[in-house]
């Protein structure tokens, strides 16, 4: 059986929503996140070196990255389901979302949160200069890069459904943790209806309201 290592508000919670869709028994391991720091507990070392969420355990395997897991749930316990044909040209857009949403998309909407934090954390004398060195790098990088991604994803919607086409699939699993990101934190929401929508569509699916009852508090939701 499956074991997800999951961490609350996290996004381990996609894991357990493509388990749910695929009807596959699982077990959930549960991590708090630290009260003072907002980060994973260091047990979660003993199941990884890095200590981050998510990770599954397999029988003898240990499988971390969320586009890896997920790959690796589709390929060895999906049974054809929520994938495109391999060797197809869906199948290539398919792997393109399941790298793009980590290495892409991710990084200008984990920037924002890392130059907020900075702003409400810094020494009460310096934070009037780490605002101001905050907000320069938000309106000269960090904003364009956010709505070059919103952009792109909004006008890739406007010709289908989902994200590889008609038909849902594993990807449009790994692209909900940062579009809802985008949708609740970023502003996408407001300028971008294709996106909102497609949080909607996700958000009112079973399985994910299934995977949210395993998975307790998920702040995106």
């Amino acid at each position: 059986m499956i074991t997800v290592h999951h961490l609350e508000d996290s996004r381990s919670q996609r894991v357990l929503w493509l388990l749910e869709e695929l009807e596959i028994e699982y077990r959930v391991e549960r991590y708090a996140r630290d009260p003072e720091t907002g980060l994973a507990p260091d047990t979660l070392k003993r199941v990884h070196p890095l200590g981050k969420s998510p990770v599954i355990s397999d029988a003898t395997r240990t499988v971390a990255e969320t586009g890896l897991i997920i790959d690796y749930i589709v390929r060895e316990h999906g049974d054809g389901r929520l994938a495109p044909a391999p060797g197809s040209e869906d199948h290539l857009r398919y792997a393109y979302w399941l790298h793009y949403a980590e290495g892409s998309l991710m990084p200008p909407l984990l920037l924002q949160r890392v130059f907020d934090t900075v702003e409400k954390k810094a020494p009460l004398l310096a934070r009037p200069v780490a605002k101001a060195i905050s907000g320069q790098v938000k309106k000269k990088f960090i904003r364009p890069q956010q709505q070059l991604h919103f952009d792109y994803l909004e006008n890739e919607l406007r010709s289908h459904e989902w994200f590889v086409g008609d038909a849902f699939t594993a990807a449009d699993i790994m692209l909900s943790f940062p579009i809802e990101a985008a949708v609740a934190r970023a502003g996408a929401g407001r300028r971008c209806p294709k996106l909102r929508e497609f949080v909607e569509r996700i958000q009112a699916r079973p399985a994910y309201r299934r995977a949210l009852e395993r998975g307790g508090p998920y702040a995106y939701a």
